[in-house]
């Protein structure tokens, strides 16, 4: 039985933040059904399908993935906490789950290859 339960959201890394977010909800007219200038996440999408997002990246930022990749699959889950227990006790290279109140919670693992995936519950 597989831990996860779907895609939940593939996104993007931008550098230019306003040209991103007019491009997606203006230009392609994508409804956006997130949006925070102070977390640097917008997403877009529609209800019981998996969204896209843009992750802003500021001048400081390393790029991600150590430049290898500007994307990210993000899976959905029952419960983070126990989702990284259960990978971790697979041999899989986890991070600490990470919360930001009342936005989201989500946890971070690798594969082989070092490629990053993120998974995220209901919970915030």
């Amino acid at each position: 039985m597989s831990l996860f339960n779907g895609i939940s959201v593939a996104n993007v890394y931008v550098r230019n933040w306003q040209q991103a977010r007019k491009f997606y909800a203006e230009t392609l007219e994508w409804p956006v059904v997130y949006s925070s200038d102070e977390v640097g996440w917008e997403e877009y999408g529609f209800d019981k399908a998996t969204h896209f997002a843009i992750n802003r990246l500021d001048e400081k930022d390393p790029q991600p993935d150590g430049g290898h990749s500007s994307h990210m699959i993000i899976f959905h889950v029952n419960n983070v906490a126990e989702t990284t227990a259960a990978l971790r006790a697979r041999g899989v290279r986890c991070d600490d789950p990470v919360h930001i109140p009342g936005v989201v919670l989500y946890g971070t693992f690798y594969d082989p290859e070092g490629n990053r995936f993120q998974f995220v519950s209901d919970e915030t």
